[in-house]
């Protein structure tokens, strides 16, 4: 029987356009084209306009939102690759890898490890230098998107287990890279604003159970029965939802607290479990939809806003003057590595874990230096610490050389693999073929 025609229009292309942005390999070409650009574009005639663009201010300022639209980019458009992330995370949480305990050690153990041995790299090769101590978060964080993307490309033919492993771990490192944003890098905190981002959250939390086919009647009994009925015949949940998540993000923002963590605090909230004739939980619609926004324009718009840097002699010199710069460096490049193979051996050896069937060893050390692709959270953790600073644009190529070399180095390791996996493939091929044959 022929298959059904698919229906053609600009629905239909926007649908198979967002499909496209949902790929991990997508995602981080588009991030890495955007940093690229903003390079070209700060090194170039274009440069007074970029910097003018980037440093232009806009938003109420009653609300503390008179923003630059660098700053939009970093506190606004990154709330949603958060919120992203933090979805991802919770559904590993709940249903995925990470519910496991026995499965789970593994990459928590390596992200532990690549957390702590690249701070401390980067404190050692930076010691004695004023304001060193601000920016040691910086090489602790793997960018998802990235390391995924440059797994996809030049390893595909490896066991899914190995890309398993760096999700988790990734995802994990993340997390550890939100509560050091959260607790290290939060100056003061104004309680009245934070407490009616916690009410917004916990009203979004609420409305989760509102949106559910059956939902019990403990949840519903939270609210006026007159509101419950109004909100439900209106289909206005996803509408209050949406409301709710910007009053969480703004009132954040209001308290001190960096606001991209309000993206982390609704995605918590968010339900992952289906209800009774439940076709697609509120986590997975959300994440449908906002993936493709995360991957084909938020973090785009952030690489692109925060990596023209000038790139010249006199800005090589400094560079290579300043440890800190050579501190974030190390701490990508030999900090996760060496991090990350001595968390995984550690929870081997104390029999916490154990390496899956099909990866070996030197499969974890070559996925171990694409960890030290930290990019988007280290290149935040950059702003929050040196924002205003000689030292910023320095450690922003910092960052960017580390990412490149590690992701470069991984390549040549992770093409050495894929041979390897082909040639005991085919090794095992040709005996099976053998036997039957005698």
């Amino acid at each position: 029987m022929p298959d059904r025609a698919q229906p053609h229009g600009p629905s239909n292309a926007i649908s198979e356009f967002a499909r496209f942005l949902r790929t991990e390999t997508t995602g981080g070409l588009i991030m890495l084209a955007a940093a690229v650009l903003a390079l070209i574009t700060a090194n170039s005639p274009l440069a007074d306009l970029y910097q003018r663009v980037r440093d232009t201010t806009i938003g109420p300022a009653s609300l503390h939102l008179d923003l630059t639209i660098g700053q939009w980019a970093t506190d606004g458009l990154l709330t949603i690759f958060f919120l992203v992330v933090g979805l991802e995370l919770k559904r590993e949480l709940v249903t995925g890898e990470l519910r496991h305990l026995r499965q789970a050690l593994l990459p928590v153990f390596a992200a532990i490890g690549g957390m702590a041995v690249p701070a401390l790299v980067f404190l050692l090769v930076s010691a004695g230098t004023p304001g060193a101590s601000d920016g040691w978060a910086i090489p602790v964080a793997t960018d998802i998107a990235f390391a995924l993307a440059v797994l996809a490309l030049t390893a595909s033919a490896l066991p899914s287990s190995v890309r398993i492993f760096l999700l988790s771990l990734a995802v994990v490192d993340d997390l550890g890279a939100i509560l050091i944003i959260a607790v290290v890098y939060t100056a003061h905190v104004a309680i009245g604003p934070l407490l009616v981002s916690v009410a917004a959250v916990a009203g979004y939390w609420l409305l989760q159970y509102l949106r559910r086919p059956g939902a019990r009647r403990r949840h519903a009994s939270l609210l006026p029965h007159r509101l419950v009925y109004w909100l439900r015949v209106t289909r206005l949940v996803p509408l209050v939802s949406i409301a709710l998540g910007v009053v969480a993000w703004a009132a954040l923002h209001a308290s001190g607290i960096h606001a991209t963590l309000a993206g982390v605090a609704i995605a918590f909230a968010t339900r992952v479990k289906p209800g009774p004739g439940e076709e697609e939980t509120p986590c997975l619609a959300l994440e449908h939809r906002l993936q493709p926004i995360s991957a084909g324009l938020c973090v785009p718009l952030f690489a692109f806003f925060a990596s023209g840097v000038a790139v010249d002699p006199e800005a090589l010199r400094a560079l290579a003057d300043d440890q800190v710069a050579w501190g974030v460096i190390a701490g990508l490049i030999i900090g996760k590595a060496v991090g990350v193979l001595v968390g995984s051996g550690l929870a081997v050896l104390l029999r916490l874990a154990t390496l899956p069937a099909d990866m070996h060893w030197r499969d974890l050390t070559a996925v171990s230096l694409l960890a030290g692709c930290g990019f988007t959270v280290s290149l935040l953790i950059t702003e929050l610490a040196y924002a205003g600073t000689d030292r910023h644009p320095r450690v922003i190529l910092a960052v960017l050389l580390g990412s490149l070399t590690s992701s470069l180095l991984a390549v040549g390791a992770l093409r050495i693999r894929v041979r390897a996996h082909l040639a005991t493939s085919a090794a095992v091929d040709a005996s099976e073929t053998s036997s039957r044959h005698s």
